[in-house]
């Protein structure tokens, strides 16, 4: 393998191991544990040591994990990566088991907004956190997965369809997405069923489970793909890839022991539903941190706000690559391609957080890492996504760019990318990091 291609299995393998955001959460702590980082509980007191690396989660599904740079935050400021843990699908109702005419399905809610017709003839299944008592009425959570594919949603046949192929494939989002699961007798009750697999998949009684969060996953792997291997396809890239882009960059060993600055990743979920949540990108996680860090090392106020004054924020999110058979869908003069590296993403009405200045310090930090970089502003008449980079600029008042690897089919569950792009961004990263 090429180390491109070496970068790109990791990612798979990463995000294979990653079918929630509690599960990639998780296993950004498990990379962490490689590296003797220290979890900080946001309760007790902190006492930051030089030298040390350190990391919190919030809620189990957001996690900032933070480098102390040589130099106290006053003088050095912040060297912020944001990314997103969450990516859009189809979420399990608390009332989750039906049964009609014998086949028993499952309620859900769409999360964000997925490519709803890509879940359908799909080997599904569940993954993310339960709810439950034990002992004497104590409260507990516990992540999930079930392993084999114990759901799907067949297609309607063409033969009861005939206009699928000219008007696209359409589901009605309260009658057609609810996940078949299993063939119940008259006798069998669907709740009884679906909690009896949550229980196996678990080993916490049945009658124990109160609640929970989960999501349907595609438990078909990650894999590369194209003449020459060139390309790879996986669930989740958005926003996976740029979470794990950050992770590696962090973890350099020169940006372990050299930065200047404080070098922090903050994947934050609930991003793709506007991010307004204790846990989200527009809540005070960040923030709280942010000024933990600086009262560790000093007690004045106005170093808190030096420090921020003089800080940087890399929002990470996926960007649109060119696809030819839709040219219409693109403005011409900002079309970007796979394998071409890191793209910059501008919007006049600031849905993205870059304007002159940090566009201008991101293509710096390309040139010096010797990374090639693109361009790209959506069409006009065309709605734009959001990412978390304004919300995070403007809550902190510190400057922002938001860059991205480019990609097909965002918010499919099957997505697909370069492989030369990722290593690009790690590399741009970590260069960052240690400016």
């Amino acid at each position: 393998m090429t180390t491109a291609q070496t970068s790109v299995q990791n990612l798979l393998d990463f995000i294979d191991n990653s079918p929630s955001p509690w599960h990639a959460v998780a296993s950004v702590e498990a990379e962490l544990e490689k590296f003797q980082f220290i979890r900080l509980d946001e309760t007790e007191k902190w006492q930051l040591q030089a030298g040390r690396r350190y990391y919190v989660v919030r809620d189990d599904s957001s996690i900032i994990l933070f480098v102390p740079g040589n130099k106290p935050p006053a003088e050095s400021g912040f060297r912020i990566i944001g990314a997103h843990t969450d990516s859009p699908g189809l979420r399990i109702r608390p009332n989750a088991a039906a049964v009609n005419d014998g086949i028993a399905q499952l309620g859900v809610e769409i999360y964000g907004g997925p490519i709803l017709a890509t879940f359908t003839d799909r080997d599904l299944s569940l993954a993310g956190r339960i709810s439950y008592t034990y002992g004497d009425g104590l409260l507990a959570h516990k992540r999930v997965r079930l392993e084999k594919p114990v759901l799907r949603l067949p297609n309607l046949a063409i033969h009861m369809n005939r206009k699928v192929n000219e008007e696209g494939l359409k589901l009605h989002k309260q009658n057609e997405l609810s996940p078949f699961f299993a063939q119940l007798t008259a006798d069998q009750l669907p709740q009884s069923h679906f909690l009896a697999l949550l229980e196996q998949a678990t080993g916490i009684g049945s009658s124990q489970i109160l609640s929970w969060d989960l999501a349907v996953y595609d438990t078909q792997k990650g894999a590369f793909w194209g003449a020459n291997q060139e390309f790879y396809a996986n669930s989740q890239i958005d926003n996976l890839a740029s979470c794990h882009a950050g992770l590696q960059a962090l973890l350099d060993t020169t940006v372990l022991n050299q930065t200047a600055g404080t070098a922090i990743c903050a994947f934050f979920d609930h991003e793709e539903i506007g991010s307004k949540s204790h846990i989200g990108a527009d809540g005070s996680f960040l923030a709280d941190i942010l000024q933990r860090i600086s009262q560790a090392v000093s007690p004045e106020q106005e170093d808190a706000a030096r420090a921020l004054a003089q800080s940087f924020l890399v929002s990470a999110d996926m960007a649109h690559a060119y696809h030819p058979n839709f040219p219409s869908a693109y403005d011409a003069s900002h079309k970007v391609f796979v394998n071409q590296g890191p793209v910059i993403k501008s919007n006049a009405n600031r849905r993205y957080s870059s304007e002159s200045i940090s566009a201008a310090h991101f293509i710096h930090w390309c040139e010096a890492a010797e990374v090639p970089y693109q361009r790209y502003s959506h069409r006009s008449d065309l709605p734009c996504g959001g990412t978390i980079g304004p919300m995070t600029s403007a809550r902190l008042g510190i400057r922002s760019v938001d860059v991205g690897c480019p990609m097909w089919a965002m918010h499919s569950i099957r997505e697909s990318a370069g492989v030369q792009d990722h290593e690009y961004m790690i590399k741009v990263l970590k260069q960052f990091l240690l400016s």
